[in-house]
């Protein structure tokens, strides 16, 4: 068996071991889905903030807690406790931790920086799949989500292998080309509208073809915006956190982009 299909071989089990708890709680709902959204959105940040592969710091700290906060905000708001209040104390307490603790002045900027992208990142964009679970059948509008994401990411895996040829954008992902995304954009509008025919009702084909086309063009965009961060710090992989995907960032890159637009996609459209 070659590396890429022993690689492949690893990718799919870690998918199918995760995927029946995943669902579960997308079937749940409430809290518990917040908080596995939360930790997520954490585990994100924190290999964000370690793209540099230097030592753990405040402002990583502090980041990290932000991001795992701002989507529990979603479910359960105390009041006094506000995204925006969260997102200024990382901004504050990412300064103050710079001015104490990083010697090397250049550095100060990139370090701030990624502190306050590490929250608002995924824990911003990440969060939007809990007011989607909110909504009527909310629970088939993250099943949509998922398919229009992971769909994309396969069919153009796949196409790509087969035919690709023309590369989409080199300089950050050589492997990306454009028969792989014309691929991608098959597999995401063919999944919307299985999960339409099947589960939304409610959703017009029209509406399910303009989800999945745009799953097609913002799920790649997500995917290079990642690669350019990682390629930005010379990592191949955000983390090692899932056997076969690298980070978690690495496997829910697209996932960040997509949720909010079928979020604003739900609102128009029903």
């Amino acid at each position: 068996m070659s590396e890429k299909n022993r690689n492949l071989v690893i990718r799919v089990t870690t998918a199918v071991v995760l995927l029946p708890g995943v669902l579960w709680l997308i079937w749940r709902g409430g809290f518990p889905l917040a908080l596995l959204i939360g930790a997520a959105a954490a585990a994100c940040a924190f290999e964000l903030n370690q793209l540099p592969r230097t030592e753990l710091s405040g402002a990583a700290i502090v980041s990290t807690a932000a991001a795992f906060l701002i989507p529990l905000l979603q479910e359960a708001s105390p009041g006094w406790m506000t995204t925006d209040l969260v997102l200024s104390a990382v901004v504050i307490l990412a300064f103050a931790d710079t001015l104490l603790f990083e010697p090397h002045i250049p550095s100060a900027p990139r370090r701030v920086g990624l502190a306050v992208l590490g929250a608002a990142y995924p824990g911003l964009l990440l969060a939007a799949l809990l007011p989607l679970r909110g909504m009527p059948r909310g629970e088939w509008w993250i099943l949509l989500t998922l398919a229009v994401t992971w769909l994309n990411d396969s069919f153009a895996y796949f196409a790509g292998r087969a035919f690709g040829r023309r590369k989409l954008y080199e300089r950050i992902s050589p492997s990306k080309t454009w028969e792989g995304a014309l691929g991608g954009a098959a597999g995401s509008i063919a999944g919307a509208l299985v999960v339409r025919q099947i589960w939304l009702p409610e959703l017009s084909a029209w509406g399910a073809a303009l989800i999945g086309a745009g799953a097609a063009v913002l799920g790649p965009l997500g995917d290079l915006s990642e690669s350019m961060l990682k390629r930005a710090f010379g990592a191949k992989d955000s983390g090692r956190l899932l056997p076969g995907h690298g980070g978690l960032l690495d496997r829910i890159d697209a996932l960040l982009f997509n949720a909010p637009f079928v979020l604003f996609c739900a609102r128009l459209l029903t």
